[in-house]
């Protein structure tokens, strides 16, 4: 029951519903597209590991992070129940892809402009900008959250970056914990085994085999917990407390031979997260602050003596 409904997702972006609350004035969160995974030897620095100061072999996920563009701001002011939008600012002048989403208006107001007075929340738009690794044309637009405790320094901080492009260590660094915003694979219709883990029946059982087995004389009156077939995948989903190992400026120190599957080369930063992560290849993965970090994971990120780059073909 912990993921009901199992539902398709609505986009595939996944939505942040909760930010940290940090006292760093930054960004809390980046995007990125999901290339693939490989493998790399670390020295474990971790203070109660049974490897301690022993190099072992990690899975890592390979996500490509070009720049994103700020595009805008959203300024909240206090409505009953929680925030409501108070004022929009868009940048001077919007990219030409992001205009494939909306179009930008005639008379756009300055953010010089915008008062602190009333509001409770400052955070910006960014567009994320996938034409610079040849990936597609059109962007995804986010919203991203800004760290501090005064919307005076928030507000500052957002004039600073406005209509210009943020880098993901803008953001983080080496060591940090993630929390990850995917949208898993989809698998379409499945029935009960595949989808809740049913155990399959006895071969001799009446009717199926592949079914949560009878409940007596109710018939068809069943409750809506019993599994039943339906959507397997295509899910939103949030993994908490994901390591970063690497972030790295070098495309050639990931150039796996042939290419990552179905995705290609790495063009762009990118980032090494230990083990695996929702999605297929291609696919945007939002990474934020980590809401509840384990306090077990070492700050420090680790040496990484050895990545494969043999090919996954």
């Amino acid at each position: 029951m912990q993921f009901w409904p199992r539902q398709r997702a609505a986009r595939l972006h996944a939505r942040v519903r909760t930010w940290a609350q940090m006292k760093d004035t930054k960004i809390l969160g980046f995007a990125g597209y999901k290339a693939g995974m490989t493998h790399v030897v670390i020295a474990d620095n971790r203070p109660n590991s049974i490897t301690k100061g022993e190099e072992i072999p990690f899975p890592v996920t390979v996500i490509e992070c070009p720049p994103m563009k700020i595009i805008g701001v959203n300024a909240y002011a206090d409505a009953y129940g929680g925030k409501r939008i108070a004022s929009t600012i868009l940048a001077p002048s919007l990219d030409k892809y992001v205009q494939r989403l909306f179009s930008a208006p005639k008379t756009a107001h300055s953010i010089d402009s915008l008062k602190t007075e009333g509001l409770v929340d400052i955070r910006l738009l960014a567009a994320t900008q996938p034409h610079t690794i040849n990936l597609k044309k059109t962007p995804e637009i986010l919203e991203l959250s800004i760290g501090g405790h005064k919307v005076e320094d928030k507000l500052a901080y957002a004039k600073t970056v406005l209509g210009k492009d943020v880098a993901v260590s803008d953001a983080f660094a080496e060591g940090n914990q993630l929390d990850i915003h995917s949208v898993t694979t989809g698998r379409g219709t499945q029935g009960p085994v595949p989808r809740f883990g049913v155990d399959i029946r006895s071969h001799k059982s009446q009717k199926t085999i592949r079914g949560p087995g009878s409940l007596g004389g109710w018939g068809s009156n069943r409750s809506w917990s019993v599994s039943r077939s339906g959507q397997h995948g295509m899910h939103t989903r949030t993994e908490i407390n994901k390591w970063l190992l690497k972030i790295g400026t070098n495309p050639a120190e990931i150039a796996l031979k042939g290419g990552f599957k179905r995705y290609g080369n790495i063009l762009s930063s990118y980032i090494l997260v230990k083990g695996s992560i929702g999605g297929p290849a291609k696919r945007l993965i939002t990474f934020t602050q980590p809401i509840r970090p384990n306090h077990r994971i070492p700050k420090q990120a680790p040496a990484i003596t050895y990545v494969s780059l043999t090919s996954k073909q």
